[in-house]
C-alpha cells in the first residue's frame, strides 16, 4: 500500500502537497562501496556515490521511499538519490511511511527535523520529531533481471 508523504514550508498540514512514498534505505560513505546494512534495514542494496552533503534542494524532491525507522531515499528531479540514514531510529516511520518537515530555507538540511505523520480516524497528526543525518547520493544495486536487489 502506498501511502503520502506532507512537505510544507510554512504550514504543516494546510495547503501542503502530498507526495507518493515507497520504501527507503540507508548508504555508507564511500565511493564505490557497497553500502552494509548491520540493523537489518529494509532498504535496497546500493553504492554509495561520492561524499554525504549536508543538504538537498526541496525545489528538487521529486518522491521519497521511507525503508524503516530509520532510512529515507529522496529521488530528485533528473533521477539521483540520496538516502538518509537517521542518526536514532524515529518511533513509527517504517509502519506509517508518513512525515512532514517544515524549512524557513529552500533546502532540507541534516540540522533538520521531520515529524512522523499518524493516520488516525480519517485525519493526519503529528508524531515524533526526529533528526535528519547526512544526505549520501547512492546507486541502487540492480540484480541480473534489471531489477533492484535487495540486502
Amino acid at each position: 500500500m502506498q501511502k503520502k508523504i506532507l512537505t510544507a514550508s510554512s504550514l504543516v498540514l494546510a495547503g501542503c502537497a502530498l507526495f507518493a512514498l515507497q520504501p527507503l534505505a540507508s548508504a555508507s560513505a564511500g565511493e564505490g562501496t557497497k553500502t552494509e546494512n548491520p540493523r537489518q534495514s529494509k532498504a535496497p542494496a546500493a553504492i554509495a556515490v561520492g561524499e554525504p552533503v549536508s543538504c538537498i534542494w526541496t525545489v528538487r524532491i521529486r518522491d521519497t521511499d521511507i525503508h524503516d525507522d530509520q532510512t529515507i531515499d529522496f529521488e530528485m528531479n533528473g533521477g539521483k538519490i540520496y538516502r538518509n540514514t537517521l542518526p536514532f531510529k524515529c518511533p513509527g516511520l517504517g509502519f506509517e511511511e508518513a512525515f512532514s518537515y517544515r524549512s524557513t530555507t529552500s533546502q532540507l538540511c541534516s540540522v533538520d527535523t521531520i515529524k512522523v505523520l499518524r493516520q488516525t480516524g480519517g485525519y493526519l497528526e503529528n508524531g515524533p520529531s526526529c533528526g535528519l543525518g547526512k544526505f549520501q547520493e547512492v546507486k541502487l544495486v540492480k540484480d541480473d533481471a534489471g531489477e533492484v536487489a535487495t540486502d
